[in-house]
């Protein structure tokens, strides 16, 4: 066990590396300059600012000396917000994660439930309303249902009924957290329980579940005992990758909700090209991704006993 976590978090590292070397590159070779605004700059001071930000330096020594500070915890200088990075990152990623946190785990138990639910109920009007619910959420884009429940749930039940159940921006109360993370876990809801489901009908098809029918098991007992726990595998498998679907998409519905997370800031800092801001957030979000793989490997080891980690060869 030891050893494994030891190998994936080694490759954590180098991925992580060459994450920040490539964004470093990809922003350094984009036209344009992160001084250049609407009024004239005097070449003495451009010359200054680029001192400053270490931006007169050859790009080799000026990455190398980003990775340097990285390592020791200093993410650099904001060029754009005139402030350090780490700052920006611990006053908006709380936010962030937050929205990322309940959107996944609402994703997860109402896509897991509705894809036993469709399963176990195939060929029936639950099993078309769930597939229907399914083929929406993958179709419409978040921001799309963002804006048609603050319409719907925000403005016009105001408009009605003169009651304000959810607000339409800010994040300040439990009511105002509730439609940007649904609005956040639709698409991925509906993955789930379209994975769920397919998942649970080839599990339902198996020879030891119709042993456990044969000796007169109960249904409750045999799917939620013997089948869920094969067929939510493959759920686990893209959870990883779904985490940061999640969390990277909040940009927009931070934006629609005015909701003071990441999006914001990475948004505006690509705008204006603020070089370590991007960086900085680029390197926090790939972090999160990551970890939220190589928990999902470990969590092989304890949902299936079939698997072992001490076992697996990389």
């Amino acid at each position: 066990m030891i050893k494994y976590i030891g190998k994936r978090l080694f490759y954590a590292a180098l991925t992580l590396l060459a994450l920040t070397a490539l964004t470093f590159f990809m922003m350094r070779w984009l036209p344009g300059d992160p001084f250049i605004g609407e009024k004239a700059i005097p070449e003495t001071t451009m010359k200054a600012l680029n001192k400053k930000y270490g931006l007169d330096k050859p790009m080799l020594e000026q990455l190398f000396m980003y990775i340097g500070n990285v390592l020791k915890g200093d993410l650099g200088h904001s060029i754009h917000y005139n402030r350090p990075v780490n700052d920006i990152i611990a006053q908006a990623f709380p936010y962030s994660f937050d929205l990322g946190i309940r959107a996944l785990i609402f994703a997860t138990i109402m896509g897991v439930f509705l894809g036993i639910v469709a399963a176990v109920k195939r060929g029936t009007h639950w099993d078309t309303l769930t597939m229907l619910l399914a083929i929406i959420g993958v179709s419409v884009p978040s921001f799309i249902v963002g804006s048609l429940l603050q319409y719907f749930l925000g403005l016009r039940v105001y408009q009605i009924f003169d009651v304000r159940l959810f607000p339409i921006t800010g994040w300040n109360t439990f009511a105002s957290k509730i439609l940007p993370s649904f609005a956040l876990s639709f698409g991925s809801l509906a993955t789930i329980s379209r994975l769920m489901r397919t998942s649970m009908l080839d599990v339902l098809g198996q020879d030891y579940i119709k042993t456990a029918k044969s000796k007169g098991l109960s249904q409750k007992k045999i799917i939620w005992k013997h089948a869920v726990r094969n067929a939510i595998m493959p759920v686990i498998t893209v959870l990883g990758p779904i985490a940061a679907a999640v969390l990277t998409g909040a940009f927009v519905i931070e934006n629609i909700f005015s909701i003071p997370g990441m999006g914001r800031f990475f948004v505006l800092s690509i705008q204006a090209q603020d070089y370590t801001m991007i960086s900085g957030t680029t390197l926090c979000y790939g972090a999160f991704l990551v970890i939220a793989n190589l928990i999902v490997d470990l969590a092989y080891g304890f949902i299936d006993p079939r698997v072992k980690l001490t076992n697996v060869k990389e």
